[in-house]
């Protein structure tokens, strides 16, 4: 690997280098995979963006190095808020995963081309390729990433572990890309490469018939025995075991040295040009718009409803399509005009199809065909439909369901938790219970389960009568805007007197409070000592809306500094305070992990309990991360009063390393507080999404695409620092594929292993993404875990 890997996020077009996770090598220096792609990514994007500027008849003039001075440039608005924060999520998913092969792939010679393994090299950079064009002709840019963020780690290496810079070669070796061309001249087997370096750092260790004969080998790589066949080049290195064997040394160039600093030097411009050979012939294939997309470069608000459309729905599908074409119609154009619709209809037994588009007439053209029908037993399909919503929205995305009854496919829960734990996305519920049923619903423990799942994702559960539902739906305008941000969210049930603080910034606008629970008393306090009680509803401070069990306060003016909501009641209730500003955060839990390039890796499903937690977190605003101080990180309770202070490591770019010691043991957000420094005005930031540790750990790795109408095998791994016994094991997948797992896993030592495997039809098409969800509870069902693997189906 053409060095350690870094963390994501950083100047435009510079090899910044930064100590952070796993995507960096721990104490990490000099060039890294991430900052090659980084660097090649943005370049490349600056260069699409160029051209479609100059398609467009506009100007392209970025107003600072920044990627979010660069995102605004490239949208080209004269209008609204801009958002950096989708746009670094994207680029965050290639890096990540361009990282994570030091670790998920460490062994693996193809991955590196170690070993001589240079065929097997070769198809995984080109399988990859086919699967990332695939994937975005399928509008699943998320795998597209994460697919190309490890393409671009074995490109990289390449030129690192290979000894093509040593050959002579002056440009990047075309082959590697082309699906048409064989990779030429290997060394045999049989054939020596390298001499002996007692020292371990000899300047060049090939031999001169290698040289000469132009034949490609690269280093032998042993981590766990230092075998290698007789005369071949190791890869070097203390963890390299087969270094100490003659031929002792190594050829790595991954990071430079004394004795090979201009190859190190070379390997490392070649790994650059190379990736933007690969970006370019990506760009070729899928076109400038989409590959912007690709790149995460699209107005932030993503439209996505889940209906009902049984016969009781009437009212509630044609509020749902005139709150549908109001956002189309009187945001197209503008900053907050969104950038993808997607529709989900669900009755039972049946949901689906998903409908998913860029363009507006499609969905108006697509909802307009609803019509209610059916019905029944109350119970519908609604988890399942919004299983299929959660995979196909990109993450961060606000989701509305809605429904007039509980539902029926239960088994879901765990699965929609893992879902909105993993995309971070809010989920919102408009119900509108059938006054026939209410009693029935009130008394169901089932219906009860939007509330929380509400609640899991920072979202609302809105209980209104089907005559006042459009009053409700100002919500879905409120949150289908550009630069949305959470100041803050915290629950109580039950409820208790308690004063809640919040700090408004200069660059925050449009604030709303949304309160929901029966029967509330409070006050709203502003900076100035200003008060006013829930029973004025057109006061001195805002305006009071009150639907259903849902009080929404929209603030009058932009008064900065810290307010205040007392709340007087017993009563259980939620508090979301919203609004719209450049200035905001991405963040992921990470753990360190060992190896010849050791950095840290973000965890998949929730992090571990016993140890601290990390997190890696990256400020973004609209000068960029440069113009903003982080000042503090907590976890704080959600439903609690408890708040751990977390310690900072400052890296490069905006990103951070924080260590929380003393971990909430219930569920928790994190609440960030900071400075924008070009108007020395205090910020205050939170996400939505409530996460807790386990005791219970799932590892899954997925690095090839499955072929329609052929079984796809994928191993997973259940570990426990808790209760031994019988574990449940629960997996399930999108696109409703046939699938086999173990039902149970005996972890009497700890671990155990397992298998899923799935088998595609034969008619599905090819770039088709598919979701997979693996769960595992504890006995008695008292802690559970999950991974949330994305695969990709690929014809030959």
């Amino acid at each position: 690997m053409i060095m350690k890997s870094s963390v994501p996020v950083v100047a435009l077009i510079a090899l910044v280098v930064s100590r952070v996770q796993a995507f960096i090598s721990v104490g990490g220096s000099g060039n890294t995979h991430v900052t090659i792609t980084r660097s090649a990514v943005l370049a490349k994007i600056r260069e699409v963006c160029e051209a479609v500027a100059e398609s467009e008849g506009r100007d392209f003039t970025p107003t600072g190095p920044s990627e979010e001075e660069l995102l605004h440039a490239c949208l080209g608005r004269a209008t609204g808020e801009v958002s950096g924060a989708k746009f670094r999520t994207a680029l965050n998913q290639i890096y990540k995963q361009n990282g994570i092969v030091d670790q998920d792939f460490m062994s693996s010679a193809p991955h590196h081309f170690n070993n001589e393994a240079f065929n097997e090299g070769h198809n995984l950079i080109i399988q990859g390729t086919a699967a990332i064009k695939a994937n975005v002709h399928t509008d699943n840019f998320q795998s597209a990433r994460e697919t190309l963020g490890r393409v671009c780690h074995t490109l990289q290496d390449f030129y690192s572990h290979s000894n093509w810079v040593e050959l002579g070669n002056e440009s990047p070796y075309a082959n590697l890309i082309r699906p048409d061309l064989n990779i030429e001249k290997i060394a045999d087997i049989a054939m020596e490469t390298c001499s002996d370096c007692a020292s371990g750092t000899c300047p060049n260790q090939l031999l001169p018939a290698i040289l000469n004969g132009k034949y490609l080998t690269s280093g032998y790589m042993g981590l766990f025995s230092p075998e290698k066949p007789q005369g071949k080049c190791s890869h070097g290195g203390e963890t390299d075991l087969s270094s100490s064997h003659n031929p002792r040394g190594g050829i790595s160039k991954d990071e430079s040295h004394s004795y090979n600093a201009n190859l190190h030097k070379h390997a490392v411009n070649l790994a650059s040009e190379a990736t933007m050979e690969l970006l370019e012939d990506i760009r070729g294939a899928i076109g400038n718009n989409n590959y912007l997309r690709l790149m995460g470069i699209a107005r932030s608000a993503v439209l996505a409803f889940v209906i009902d459309t049984t016969g009781s729905m009437a009212d509630d599908i044609a509020e749902a399509k005139r709150v549908a074409f109001n956002i189309i119609d009187s945001k197209k154009g503008t900053q907050d005009e969104p950038s993808e619709y997607i529709l989900v209809p669900f009755n039972d037994p049946e949901f689906g199809p998903l409908i998913r588009t860029t363009d507006p007439d499609v969905l108006k053209s697509e909802i307009s065909k609803i019509s209610p029908n059916g019905g029944g037993d109350i119970p519908e399909m609604s988890l399942s439909a919004l299983q299929l919503a959660l995979t196909a929205a990109p993450s961060s995305s606000y989701i509305y369901v809605f429904t007039d009854a509980p539902p029926k496919d239960t088994h879901l829960e765990t699965t929609i938790t893992a879902l909105t734990r993993s995309t971070k996305s809010t989920v919102s519920f408009l119900l509108t219970p059938q006054s026939r049923s209410r009693r029935a619903l009130s008394a169901s423990s089932q219906f009860q389960m939007y509330y929380d799942m509400a609640l899991a994702s920072g979202g609302q559960a809105i209980e209104v009568s089907k005559s006042s539902i459009s009053q409700a739906t100002d919500i879905i305008v409120d949150t289908s805007t550009s630069a949305l941000v959470t100041i803050l969210q915290c629950s109580r049930d039950p409820g208790r007197i308690e004063n809640f603080p919040f700090l408004l910034d200069r660059s925050v606008s449009n604030t709303t409070i949304y309160i929901t629970g029966t029967g509330l008393t409070f006050n709203l306090r502003s900076p100035t000592g200003v008060t006013q009680s829930n029973t004025v509803v057109n006061g001195i401070l805002g305006t009071i809306q009150r639907v259903g069990n849902l009080q929404r306060i929209q603030l009058n003016g932009t008064e900065t500094g810290l307010w205040h909501i007392d709340m007087t009641t017993t009563r259980p209730y939620t508090i979301k305070v919203m609004g719209q500003s450049a200035i905001t955060f991405i963040y992921d839990f990470v753990e360190e992990f060992k190896g010849p390039h050791p950095g840290f890796a973000a965890i998949d499903g929730r992090p571990s309990t016993g140890s601290p937690a990390k997190l890696l977190l990256t400020l973004t605003g609209e000068k960029g991360p440069e113009a903003l101080e982080l000042q503090e990180v907590t976890l704080m309770e959600v439903s609690g009063v408890k708040v751990s202070k977390g310690t900072t490591e400052k890296m490069a770019n905006g990103d951070y390393l924080v260590t929380v010691n003393d971990v909430p043991e219930g569920e928790f957000v994190v609440m960030l507080k900071g400075k924008d420094k070009t108007f020395t005005s205090l910020f205050q930031r939170q996400t939505t999404t409530l996460m807790s540790q386990s005791k219970v750990i799932i590892k899954a790795i997925a690095d090839s695409s499955m072929l329609p109408g052929q079984e796809f095998k994928l191993s997973f791994t259940v570990t426990t620092n808790g209760t031994s016994g019988t574990y449940t094991i629960r997996a399930r997948n999108d696109k409703n594929i046939p699938m086999k797992h173990p039902s149970t896993l005996s972890l009497s030592g700890g671990s155990a292993q397992g298998t899923v495997s799935l088998t595609p039809p034969s008619n599905t098409v090819s770039g088709t993404d598919v979701t997979l969800t693996i769960e595992a509870e504890s006995p008695g069902g008292s802690d559970s875990n999950y991974a949330v693997l994305r695969l990709s189906v690929l014809s030959k």
